[in-house]
Protein backbone atom coordinates (compact mmCIF):
# COMPACT_ATOMS: atom_id res chain seq x y z
CA UNK A 1 0.00 0.00 0.00
CA UNK A 2 1.73 3.55 -0.85
CA UNK A 3 2.70 5.67 2.80
CA UNK A 4 0.18 8.64 2.93
CA UNK A 5 2.26 10.93 4.91
CA UNK A 6 2.54 14.14 3.84
CA UNK A 7 6.14 15.00 2.38
CA UNK A 8 5.63 18.81 4.49
CA UNK A 9 3.47 19.04 6.86
CA UNK A 10 3.67 21.57 9.68
CA UNK A 11 5.04 19.00 12.35
CA UNK A 12 8.74 19.72 12.95
CA UNK A 13 9.30 15.85 13.04
CA UNK A 14 7.84 15.14 9.63
CA UNK A 15 10.31 13.55 7.30
CA UNK A 16 12.11 15.42 4.68
CA UNK A 17 12.41 14.65 1.23
CA UNK A 18 15.42 15.90 -1.54
CA UNK A 19 13.58 18.58 -3.92
CA UNK A 20 15.09 19.29 -7.56
CA UNK A 21 17.55 21.50 -6.29
CA UNK A 22 18.79 19.37 -3.59
CA UNK A 23 18.22 15.98 -4.78
CA UNK A 24 19.93 12.16 -4.07
CA UNK A 25 22.02 11.15 -5.98
CA UNK A 26 22.53 7.50 -7.43
CA UNK A 27 25.10 4.91 -9.27
CA UNK A 28 23.12 1.83 -10.27
CA UNK A 29 25.26 -1.53 -10.25
CA UNK A 30 24.71 -5.00 -10.29
CA UNK A 31 26.20 -8.18 -9.63
CA UNK A 32 25.18 -11.54 -11.08
CA UNK A 33 21.75 -9.44 -12.10
CA UNK A 34 21.50 -8.14 -8.35
CA UNK A 35 20.78 -4.83 -8.02
CA UNK A 36 22.75 -1.93 -6.23
CA UNK A 37 21.95 1.13 -5.50
CA UNK A 38 24.88 3.56 -4.52
CA UNK A 39 23.61 6.43 -2.88
CA UNK A 40 26.58 9.40 -3.98
CA UNK A 41 25.41 12.66 -2.62
CA UNK A 42 22.11 14.19 -0.80
CA UNK A 43 21.54 11.84 1.83
CA UNK A 44 21.16 13.58 5.20
CA UNK A 45 24.50 13.21 7.42
CA UNK A 46 23.98 9.71 9.96
CA UNK A 47 25.95 10.47 13.42
CA UNK A 48 26.90 7.34 15.08
CA UNK A 49 30.21 6.41 17.15
CA UNK A 50 29.99 3.52 15.00
CA UNK A 51 28.59 1.52 12.69
CA UNK A 52 26.34 -0.68 14.37
CA UNK A 53 25.08 3.13 16.05
CA UNK A 54 24.81 4.56 12.41
CA UNK A 55 22.36 1.37 11.59
CA UNK A 56 20.44 2.24 14.32
CA UNK A 57 19.90 6.30 13.73
CA UNK A 58 19.26 5.43 10.03
CA UNK A 59 16.60 3.25 10.22
CA UNK A 60 15.02 5.43 13.38
CA UNK A 61 15.27 9.00 11.92
CA UNK A 62 15.39 8.15 8.07
CA UNK A 63 13.90 5.33 7.14
CA UNK A 64 11.53 7.19 5.03
CA UNK A 65 14.23 7.78 2.53
CA UNK A 66 15.25 3.80 2.21
CA UNK A 67 11.32 3.87 1.39
CA UNK A 68 11.59 6.23 -1.39
CA UNK A 69 14.91 5.04 -3.20
CA UNK A 70 14.16 1.49 -2.58
CA UNK A 71 10.62 1.52 -3.59
CA UNK A 72 8.17 1.81 -6.37
CA UNK A 73 8.03 4.43 -8.39
CA UNK A 74 11.78 4.81 -8.66
CA UNK A 75 12.77 1.28 -6.91
CA UNK A 76 11.02 -2.03 -7.14
CA UNK A 77 10.28 -5.03 -4.50
CA UNK A 78 13.99 -6.54 -4.90
CA UNK A 79 15.77 -3.32 -5.24
CA UNK A 80 18.98 -2.80 -2.93
CA UNK A 81 20.67 -0.32 -1.95
CA UNK A 82 24.27 1.40 -0.30
CA UNK A 83 24.67 4.52 2.15
CA UNK A 84 28.46 5.37 2.08
CA UNK A 85 28.63 6.70 5.82
CA UNK A 86 31.81 8.00 7.49
CA UNK A 87 34.27 5.00 8.78
CA UNK A 88 34.78 4.54 12.45
CA UNK A 89 37.18 1.48 12.00
CA UNK A 90 41.23 3.12 11.60
CA UNK A 91 42.02 0.48 8.66
CA UNK A 92 38.37 0.91 6.24
CA UNK A 93 38.50 3.06 3.23
CA UNK A 94 34.66 3.69 3.54
CA UNK A 95 31.95 2.31 5.31
CA UNK A 96 28.78 1.09 4.08
CA UNK A 97 25.10 -0.08 5.35
CA UNK A 98 23.22 -1.58 3.40
CA UNK A 99 19.21 -1.10 3.09
CA UNK A 100 16.47 -3.14 1.10
CA UNK A 101 12.74 -3.86 1.46
CA UNK A 102 12.43 -4.41 4.91
CA UNK A 103 15.15 -2.45 6.58
CA UNK A 104 18.50 -2.43 7.23
CA UNK A 105 21.05 -5.53 6.98
CA UNK A 106 24.65 -6.24 8.19
CA UNK A 107 26.34 -7.70 5.48
CA UNK A 108 26.06 -7.70 1.84
CA UNK A 109 28.89 -9.52 -0.51
CA UNK A 110 27.32 -8.50 -3.53
CA UNK A 111 27.60 -4.88 -2.87
CA UNK A 112 30.66 -5.26 -1.38
CA UNK A 113 31.95 -6.71 -5.08
CA UNK A 114 30.19 -3.57 -6.43
CA UNK A 115 31.68 -1.18 -4.36
CA UNK A 116 35.52 -2.38 -4.56
CA UNK A 117 35.19 -1.53 -8.14
CA UNK A 118 32.86 1.70 -7.41
CA UNK A 119 35.57 3.04 -4.53
CA UNK A 120 38.67 2.89 -7.41
CA UNK A 121 37.25 4.43 -10.71
CA UNK A 122 35.85 7.32 -8.47
CA UNK A 123 38.49 8.17 -6.64
CA UNK A 124 37.94 6.68 -3.05
CA UNK A 125 40.53 4.29 -3.24
CA UNK A 126 43.71 4.67 -5.36
CA UNK A 127 44.40 1.93 -8.29
CA UNK A 128 47.26 0.12 -7.77
CA UNK A 129 48.14 -2.86 -10.57
CA UNK A 130 47.64 -5.62 -10.66
CA UNK A 131 45.56 -5.46 -7.14
CA UNK A 132 44.22 -2.98 -5.15
CA UNK A 133 42.69 -3.60 -1.76
CA UNK A 134 39.77 -2.04 -0.90
CA UNK A 135 39.15 -2.25 2.69
CA UNK A 136 34.81 -1.81 3.47
CA UNK A 137 33.72 -1.13 7.11
CA UNK A 138 30.26 -3.49 7.31
CA UNK A 139 27.41 -3.61 10.16
CA UNK A 140 28.91 -7.11 10.43
CA UNK A 141 32.63 -5.78 10.70
CA UNK A 142 35.85 -5.26 8.63
CA UNK A 143 35.81 -6.76 5.00
CA UNK A 144 38.75 -6.78 2.65
CA UNK A 145 38.17 -6.37 -0.77
CA UNK A 146 40.99 -7.17 -3.44
CA UNK A 147 40.22 -5.18 -6.88
CA UNK A 148 41.87 -6.36 -10.21
CA UNK A 149 43.30 -3.38 -11.97
CA UNK A 150 44.85 -3.64 -15.47
CA UNK A 151 45.23 -0.77 -17.51
CA UNK A 152 43.55 1.25 -15.07
CA UNK A 153 40.28 -0.73 -15.46
CA UNK A 154 38.53 -2.15 -12.57
CA UNK A 155 37.62 -5.70 -12.89
CA UNK A 156 36.72 -8.93 -10.90
CA UNK A 157 36.96 -8.62 -7.03
CA UNK A 158 37.42 -10.69 -4.25
CA UNK A 159 36.63 -10.66 -0.94
CA UNK A 160 37.91 -11.77 2.58
CA UNK A 161 34.74 -12.28 4.80
CA UNK A 162 34.40 -11.67 8.37
CA UNK A 163 34.97 -14.92 10.74
CA UNK A 164 32.03 -17.25 9.45
CA UNK A 165 30.33 -20.68 11.60
CA UNK A 166 28.19 -23.28 11.56
CA UNK A 167 25.87 -21.83 14.10
CA UNK A 168 23.68 -25.51 14.21
CA UNK A 169 23.16 -28.48 12.25
CA UNK A 170 20.66 -30.75 11.04
CA UNK A 171 17.80 -29.09 12.58
CA UNK A 172 14.82 -31.37 12.81
CA UNK A 173 11.75 -28.64 11.88
CA UNK A 174 8.39 -28.71 10.99
CA UNK A 175 6.70 -26.25 8.85
CA UNK A 176 3.35 -24.80 9.79
CA UNK A 177 1.67 -27.15 7.99
CA UNK A 178 3.18 -30.15 9.39
CA UNK A 179 5.66 -30.97 7.09
CA UNK A 180 9.46 -32.29 8.56
CA UNK A 181 12.71 -31.35 7.08
CA UNK A 182 16.54 -30.56 8.51
CA UNK A 183 18.37 -27.76 8.26
CA UNK A 184 21.47 -25.83 9.49
CA UNK A 185 21.94 -22.38 10.43
CA UNK A 186 24.82 -20.34 9.13
CA UNK A 187 26.84 -17.37 9.39
CA UNK A 188 28.77 -15.19 6.31
CA UNK A 189 27.90 -11.66 7.94
CA UNK A 190 24.57 -12.46 8.64
CA UNK A 191 22.38 -15.70 9.75
CA UNK A 192 20.66 -17.78 7.06
CA UNK A 193 18.71 -21.41 7.36
CA UNK A 194 20.38 -23.32 4.57
CA UNK A 195 18.87 -26.48 3.78
CA UNK A 196 18.83 -28.68 0.60
CA UNK A 197 15.30 -27.90 -1.58
CA UNK A 198 14.90 -31.59 -2.29
CA UNK A 199 13.66 -32.54 1.10
CA UNK A 200 10.49 -30.65 -0.53
CA UNK A 201 10.87 -31.87 -4.38
CA UNK A 202 11.74 -28.88 -5.68
CA UNK A 203 14.57 -27.51 -8.15
CA UNK A 204 16.37 -24.11 -8.34
CA UNK A 205 14.86 -22.88 -11.19
CA UNK A 206 13.50 -19.52 -12.08
CA UNK A 207 10.09 -21.22 -13.33
CA UNK A 208 9.80 -22.38 -8.81
CA UNK A 209 10.69 -18.74 -7.41
CA UNK A 210 7.46 -18.09 -6.20
CA UNK A 211 7.37 -21.91 -4.99
CA UNK A 212 10.66 -21.36 -3.29
CA UNK A 213 9.84 -18.00 -1.85
CA UNK A 214 7.04 -19.27 -0.03
CA UNK A 215 8.51 -22.08 0.93
CA UNK A 216 11.51 -20.02 2.38
CA UNK A 217 8.86 -17.62 4.23
CA UNK A 218 7.35 -20.54 5.79
CA UNK A 219 11.34 -22.00 6.81
CA UNK A 220 11.99 -18.73 8.36
CA UNK A 221 8.56 -18.53 10.93
CA UNK A 222 9.84 -22.41 11.93
CA UNK A 223 13.39 -21.49 12.69
CA UNK A 224 12.12 -18.13 14.76
CA UNK A 225 9.69 -19.88 16.21
CA UNK A 226 12.09 -22.65 17.72
CA UNK A 227 15.89 -21.05 17.14
CA UNK A 228 17.03 -18.24 19.77
CA UNK A 229 19.90 -16.86 17.22
CA UNK A 230 23.39 -15.29 19.42
CA UNK A 231 26.92 -14.04 17.70
CA UNK A 232 29.72 -13.19 19.90
CA UNK A 233 30.55 -9.58 18.87
CA UNK A 234 26.79 -7.78 18.93
CA UNK A 235 23.43 -8.29 19.87
CA UNK A 236 22.43 -6.59 17.05
CA UNK A 237 23.91 -9.07 14.47
CA UNK A 238 21.73 -11.92 16.08
CA UNK A 239 18.95 -12.28 13.79
CA UNK A 240 17.57 -14.83 11.14
CA UNK A 241 18.00 -12.73 7.90
CA UNK A 242 16.74 -15.29 5.31
CA UNK A 243 16.87 -18.40 3.48
CA UNK A 244 18.99 -20.29 1.12
CA UNK A 245 17.41 -23.63 -0.70
CA UNK A 246 20.34 -25.30 -2.25
CA UNK A 247 20.51 -28.19 -4.83
CA UNK A 248 21.91 -30.16 -2.33
CA UNK A 249 25.58 -30.74 -3.77
CA UNK A 250 27.21 -29.71 -0.61
CA UNK A 251 30.23 -32.01 -1.25
CA UNK A 252 33.33 -30.51 -2.89
CA UNK A 253 33.39 -30.78 -6.56
CA UNK A 254 34.42 -28.29 -9.63
CA UNK A 255 31.06 -28.12 -11.07
CA UNK A 256 28.37 -25.54 -9.09
CA UNK A 257 25.75 -26.16 -6.66
CA UNK A 258 22.65 -24.12 -7.15
CA UNK A 259 21.03 -21.77 -4.63
CA UNK A 260 18.47 -19.40 -3.97
CA UNK A 261 18.86 -16.98 -1.65
CA UNK A 262 15.22 -15.11 -0.07
CA UNK A 263 16.49 -12.47 2.47
CA UNK A 264 14.03 -9.31 4.33
CA UNK A 265 11.03 -9.44 3.04
CA UNK A 266 10.95 -12.27 1.01
CA UNK A 267 13.25 -10.39 -1.25
CA UNK A 268 14.89 -12.70 -3.37
CA UNK A 269 18.56 -12.43 -4.54
CA UNK A 270 19.64 -12.77 -8.17
CA UNK A 271 23.41 -13.57 -7.19
CA UNK A 272 24.64 -16.62 -5.60
CA UNK A 273 24.59 -14.59 -2.42
CA UNK A 274 28.03 -13.35 -0.94
CA UNK A 275 27.62 -13.37 2.76
CA UNK A 276 25.27 -16.76 2.09
CA UNK A 277 28.50 -18.43 0.16
CA UNK A 278 30.48 -17.54 2.93
CA UNK A 279 28.10 -19.44 5.25
CA UNK A 280 27.55 -22.34 3.41
CA UNK A 281 31.53 -22.61 2.69
CA UNK A 282 31.11 -22.07 7.10
CA UNK A 283 28.80 -25.59 6.96
CA UNK A 284 30.68 -26.90 4.40
CA UNK A 285 34.17 -26.54 5.90
CA UNK A 286 32.12 -27.69 9.36
CA UNK A 287 31.07 -31.05 7.78
CA UNK A 288 34.48 -31.92 6.44
CA UNK A 289 33.23 -31.33 2.79
CA UNK A 290 35.62 -28.95 1.99
CA UNK A 291 39.31 -28.15 2.56
CA UNK A 292 41.50 -24.91 2.38
CA UNK A 293 42.37 -24.01 -0.59
CA UNK A 294 39.48 -25.82 -2.87
CA UNK A 295 37.76 -23.35 -4.93
CA UNK A 296 33.82 -24.03 -5.59
CA UNK A 297 31.77 -22.69 -7.80
CA UNK A 298 28.34 -21.44 -6.25
CA UNK A 299 25.62 -20.50 -9.11
CA UNK A 300 21.99 -18.66 -8.15
CA UNK A 301 19.01 -18.71 -9.48
CA UNK A 302 19.26 -17.42 -12.91
CA UNK A 303 22.39 -18.90 -13.47
CA UNK A 304 24.96 -16.11 -12.47
CA UNK A 305 28.05 -17.11 -10.41
CA UNK A 306 30.53 -16.53 -7.69
CA UNK A 307 33.86 -18.70 -6.38
CA UNK A 308 34.43 -19.10 -3.03
CA UNK A 309 36.96 -20.85 -0.84
CA UNK A 310 38.14 -21.24 2.39
CA UNK A 311 40.81 -18.96 3.02
CA UNK A 312 41.88 -19.48 6.36
CA UNK A 313 40.35 -20.66 9.87
CA UNK A 314 39.66 -19.10 12.97
CA UNK A 315 37.38 -18.97 15.68
CA UNK A 316 34.10 -16.38 16.76
CA UNK A 317 33.74 -16.76 19.99
CA UNK A 318 32.67 -20.74 21.23
CA UNK A 319 32.89 -21.32 17.45
CA UNK A 320 35.14 -22.80 15.07
CA UNK A 321 34.98 -20.49 12.08
CA UNK A 322 36.69 -20.19 8.66
CA UNK A 323 37.78 -16.83 6.45
CA UNK A 324 35.40 -17.02 3.54
CA UNK A 325 37.11 -15.93 0.15
CA UNK A 326 34.30 -14.72 -2.35
CA UNK A 327 34.98 -13.68 -6.03
CA UNK A 328 32.83 -12.00 -8.61
CA UNK A 329 32.38 -9.56 -10.95
CA UNK A 330 30.04 -6.34 -10.88
CA UNK A 331 28.92 -3.78 -13.61
CA UNK A 332 27.65 -0.60 -13.63
CA UNK A 333 23.99 -0.23 -15.56
CA UNK A 334 23.46 3.77 -14.84
CA UNK A 335 22.98 7.16 -12.69
CA UNK A 336 20.36 9.12 -11.74
CA UNK A 337 19.15 11.61 -9.78
CA UNK A 338 16.09 11.75 -7.49
CA UNK A 339 13.68 13.97 -6.15
CA UNK A 340 10.41 14.78 -4.31
CA UNK A 341 7.41 16.79 -5.67
CA UNK A 342 5.02 18.43 -3.20
CA UNK A 343 1.61 16.70 -3.31
CA UNK A 344 2.90 13.77 -4.83
CA UNK A 345 1.90 10.68 -1.63
CA UNK A 346 2.58 7.91 -4.02
CA UNK A 347 5.94 9.18 -4.85
CA UNK A 348 7.02 8.87 -1.24
CA UNK A 349 7.54 5.31 -2.17
CA UNK A 350 4.84 2.19 -2.33
CA UNK A 351 5.19 -1.23 -3.20
CA UNK A 352 2.27 -3.88 -4.94
CA UNK A 353 2.87 -7.45 -4.87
Amino acid sequence: MPHRKKARPDSQNAPTFPDQATPIEVIDMHTGGEPLRIITSGYPAIPGEDILAKRRYARDHLDHLRRFLMFEPRGHYDMYGAILVEPSLPEADLAVLFIHNEGYSTMCGHAILALGRYAIDYGLVKAIEPVTPVNIECPCGLVRAEVEVTNGKTGKVRFSSVPSFMFASDLALCLPDGRAFKTDIGYGGAFYAILDAGQFDMAITPDNVGRLTALSEQICQAVNDSITLSHPDHDDLAFLYGAILTDGRDAFSPEPTRNICVFAKNQVDRSPTGSGVSARLAIQHAKDLIKPGQTRPFESVIGSGFEGSVADVTNCGPHAAIIASVSGQAHYSGKASFWYEDGDDVGQGFIVR
